[in-house]
C-alpha cells in the first residue's frame, strides 16, 4: 500500500483513537515486541512467536494498514549460539551480542515477512536519532519512504554503537517516539504478560486493568521495574511509552504476543490507552516529548520567573551557569536557581559560547563580540514550559 505521508514536507496527524474498538480502524501502527516474547528459554529467537506475528501483519496490511515493527531481541537472540547463559551486563559484552544477533534477528523478520510476499526494510537508530531535530527530520523521511513503498520497516536500537542508550528501556520509548514522530494512529507494546494488572498477575485478587486513561490514576497499583533475563525493560517503561504515545494523540496497547491479532481487531484484550485530544503534532510536542537536553542553562530569578509566567525568549544576562557540553542547535534544559527544570529550548549558541555570554546583556555582547551575538540565547519561538 501506498504510504500517507509524503515525506518531511507534512506532518501527519493521528487518527486520535478513543475506544478499543477504533483500533480495528488504525490505518498507522507501531508495534513493539519485547526481548522475551521473541525468544525460548534457552535464549535463542522463536521463529514460530515471530511467523505468528507476522501472520497478524499480513492481515492488517491486506486491510490497508501500514505497520512499522520496534523489535527487540538482537542481544538476546545472540545468547544461544555465544553460549551466554543470559544477557550480558558489560557493555562490550552486549555490543560483540548485538553485532551477532542483529544478523540474526533481521533474517528472522525478513524471511518471516518475504513468505507472506511482504519485503522489510531494517533500520537501526539510537536515541540521539529521534531527539536531535535534524536527524529526526531524515529518521521521519527514511521511515515515510519505506511505507510508500510498501514495505514494512523493522527498527530496533543500534546496540552494537551504542552506549549509554543500551539501557533505553528495551525499545519502550524509542517505539513511543518512532510513533509521535511518524504519527501513528496506535502503538502496540507486545510482552510476556497479557494486560497491566492491580497486583502482580500471579497474586491472588490480581485483576485486569482494561482502560487507563491516565497513567497518573495508577497511583497506588503494584508495578515490577525489572525486566526479563533477556530484556532490559519492564512495566515502568511501558507505562512510560504508552503515556507519551497517548499523550501526543496517539492510542497505545499493552497486551501479550498470544493475544495480538484480537487485540488490533478491537477485541476487550489488554490495557487500552486512549489517545488524548487538543494537542497536534508540531516542533514544539517533538520538544517537549520527544527530547531529552543534552545540556542544563542554569537562570536566574528574574529569567526563571519570566520562564514561569510568561512566554518569552532568553536573553544571556538571565544565564547564571551551564552544564554539559553541546553545540548550538540542540535541545537544552532550563533551571531555576533551585535546580527545577523549568523548559526546554533549542539552543542558538554552543555550551561554550553561552558560558561567555552568561550574565551579560546584548548591547555589551554586540560590543566585546560581534553583532550575532546580540540575539537571544534561545528564541522563544524554539521554546517549550515544562
Amino acid at each position: 500500500m501506498a504510504g500517507t505521508g509524503n515525506g518531511a514536507a507534512e506532518l501527519r496527524q493521528p487518527a486520535r483513537l478513543t475506544t478499543r474498538e477504533d483500533l480495528a480502524q488504525a490505518r498507522r501502527i507501531v508495534v513493539k515486541i519485547g526481548s522475551s516474547s521473541l525468544t525460548d528459554a534457552h535464549g535463542h529467537l522463536d521463529r514460530g512467536r515471530i511467523e505468528q506475528i507476522v501472520d497478524t501483519a499480513a492481515v492488517l496490511a491486506e486491510r490497508g494498514t501500514e505497520l512499522v515493527i520496534v523489535s527487540s531481541g538482537a542481544i538476546a537472540a545472540a545468547l544461544g549460539p555465544l553460549g551466554m547463559e543470559q544477557r550480558p551486563t558489560s557493555v562490550e559484552l552486549q555490543q560483540a551480542a548485538a553485532s551477532v544477533g542483529q544478523a540474526l534477528l533481521a533474517t528472522a523478520w525478513s524471511s518471516a515477512f518475504a513468505a507472506r510476499g511482504r519485503i522489510t526494510g531494517q533500520v537501526l537508530l539510537t536515541e540521539s536519532d529521534v531527539i536531535r531535530r535534524q536527524t529526526y527530520r531524515n529518521v521521519r523521511s527514511a521511515l515515510e519512504s519505506l511505507l510508500t513503498l510498501g514495505t514494512v520497516p523493522v527498527v530496533n536500537e543500534n546496540d552494537t554503537t551504542a552506549t549509554h542508550e543500551i539501557r533505553f528501556g528495551d525499545n519502550d520509548r524509542l517505539a513511543a517516539l518512532v510513533a509521535q514522530l511518524l504519527g501513528a494512529d496506535a502503538l502496540v507494546l507486545l510482552t510476556d504478560v497479557d494486560a497491566l494488572y492491580t497486583a502482580p498477575p500471579r497474586e491472588p485478587g490480581a485483576r485486569r486493568i482494561g482502560l487507563v486513561e491516565d497513567v497518573a490514576n495508577l497511583a497506588g497499583v503494584s508495578i515490577g521495574e525489572v525486566g526479563s533475563k533477556v530484556g532490559t525493560g519492564g512495566m515502568v517503561t511501558k507505562l512510560s511509552a504508552a503515556q507519551l504515545a497517548s499523550t501526543t494523540g496517539t492510542a497505545a496497547l499493552m497486551t501479550s504476543t498470544e493475544q495480538f491479532a484480537a487485540a488490533v481487531a478491537g477485541e476487550d484484550i489488554g490495557t487500552f490507552f486512549p489517545a488524548h485530544h487538543g494537542r497536534r503534532r508540531s516542533r514544539l510536542v517533538w520538544l517537549r516529548f520527544a527530547t531529552r537536553g543534552a545540556g542544563t542553562v542554569h537562570l536566574d530569578e528574574g529569567a526563571a520567573a519570566a520562564m514561569r509566567t510568561r512566554r518569552r525568549s532568553l536573553l544571556a544576562v538571565g544565564i547564571t551557569g551551564v552544564e554539559g557540553t553541546f553545540p548550538a542547535g540542540v535541545p537544552v534544559d532550563l533551571a531555576a536557581p533551585d535546580g527545577t527544570i523549568l523548559a526546554r529550548g533549542l539552543t542558538s549558541f554552543s555550551s561554550e559560547e553561552l558560558r561567555v555570554m552568561a550574565g551579560h546583556g546584548s548591547d555589551e555582547l554586540r560590543e566585546r563580540l560581534g553583532e550575532r551575538y546580540r540575539r537571544s540565547a534561545i528564541h522563544r519561538d524554539h521554546l517549550v514550559v515544562l
